[in-house]
């Protein structure tokens, strides 16, 4: 099976600080917490360490690993930072064939501060992500099995419906991880696409994001669903999605998206587990229990596997499970893609936690 990851590409640097020298002040009426560091002075670290990341490179690591033939469209600069980027997609065995080069910006980078909490906070310079243009887009590069489009920014998120019509006229499996300023900025245009994305990937705060949208279409609020005696519904199911003072329940926000042409929606939220919604219902599969080491990562993990596994035909509740267990390993580690599995592993991983993933169906 042959895929294409189109997106970031970046060089995470990595600063692991202990416990007792960074403070975390989480806001009371918010899902909001900071870092404080103490200004005019050194900070020991743990480790400093450097990787390559980025959303199209994590997935594409991801499915090469898995056994795709997978090839990467990334907009690079004329850089170090561009070569180290290109070692690490040939050793990974991805295809460079379509990664790009362009002198105005350079190569994509992030720094990450990794808390006692172990979620890292994260200053990104997105460079020449930003760069991606209609006249990037060759048409043999979506001759493939698979297109995956992970989230855009600024210039190459106008890029976005015509990816999705190029993915499409080559008769692609296409999924899609829009990023919140995507969504937010160019959510209009996001919706008229959704007819054509086989599988629609969020976060928690992501799907949020479309809440005014869908409201704006179907209005608030929606049916719940229905839990048998004594059942501890998931976090999710409880608070439903929200924005501007928008509300609207889970089971709604997925009927939506799947009366606007969505195949599959795959929301994740953390720790609570994923959901996937589809024509015969909404799938949810809880979370494994793992040392966390960073959640950087996490959601590439996710959306690359299940996508990957329904390409190569594996069923929806085979593919969540598959997507949970390499997204957890990969959170066992601080950077992005050292703990990506190979189709072995993840196979011997998914039996081991066999009784953790057990998945609860609803009819929506």
């Amino acid at each position: 099976m042959k895929a294409l990851t189109v997106g970031g590409a970046m060089v995470d640097t990595i600063a692991i600080i202990e416990s007792d020298r960074i403070e975390r002040m989480t806001m009371r009426n918010a899902d909001t917490a900071f870092l404080l560091l103490e200004e005019g002075r050194k900070t020991e670290s743990l480790e400093v360490s450097t990787h390559v990341g980025g959303g199209a490179v994590n997935t594409a690591v991801a499915m090469s690993r898995l056994g795709l033939d997978v090839a990467t469209l990334v907009k690079l600069g004329r850089d170090v930072r561009a070569e180290t980027v290109m070692a690490r997609l040939i050793d990974e065995g991805v295809s460079t064939r379509w990664v790009l080069r362009d002198k105005r910006a350079p190569t994509g980078a992030s720094v990450m501060i990794s808390s006692h909490e172990r979620d890292a906070a994260i200053f990104t310079f997105r460079g020449a992500n930003t760069l991606l243009e209609l006249c990037d887009l060759r048409e043999d590069a979506f001759a493939t099995d698979l297109v995956y489009i992970s989230s855009l920014s600024n210039e190459s998120a106008a890029c976005f419906p015509d990816l999705i019509a190029s993915a499409k006229a080559q008769g692609a499996l296409v999924a899609a991880n829009p990023g919140v300023r995507q969504l937010s900025a160019r959510g209009g245009t996001f919706l008229d696409c959704l007819e054509n994305i086989d599988i629609l990937n969020v976060n928690r705060r992501e799907a949020d994001a479309l809440v005014p949208s869908l409201v704006a279409r179907f209005g608030e609020g929606g049916t719940s669903l229905a839990l048998a005696p004594g059942e501890e519904p998931a976090p999710l199911l409880v608070r439903g999605l929200e924005s501007g003072g928008f509300e609207i329940t889970l089971a709604a926000f997925v009927t939506a998206l799947l009366q606007l042409g969505v195949n599959h929606v795959v929301i994740t939220d953390g720790s609570n587990g994923a959901f996937v919604g589809h024509e015969a219902g909404l799938v949810h599969c809880p979370t494994t229990n793992t040392h966390v080491m960073g959640t950087a990562g996490a959601g590439d993990a996710f959306a690359s596997t299940f996508a990957a596994s329904l390409v190569m035909g594996q069923g929806i509740e085979e593919a969540v499970q598959s997507a949970t267990v390499n997204a957890a390993s990969v959170i066992s580690h601080v950077d992005t893609q050292t703990g990506l599995l190979d189709q072995d592993a993840l196979l011997q991983e998914r039996k081991k936690a066999a009784g953790e993933l057990t998945v609860r169906t609803w009819e929506i």
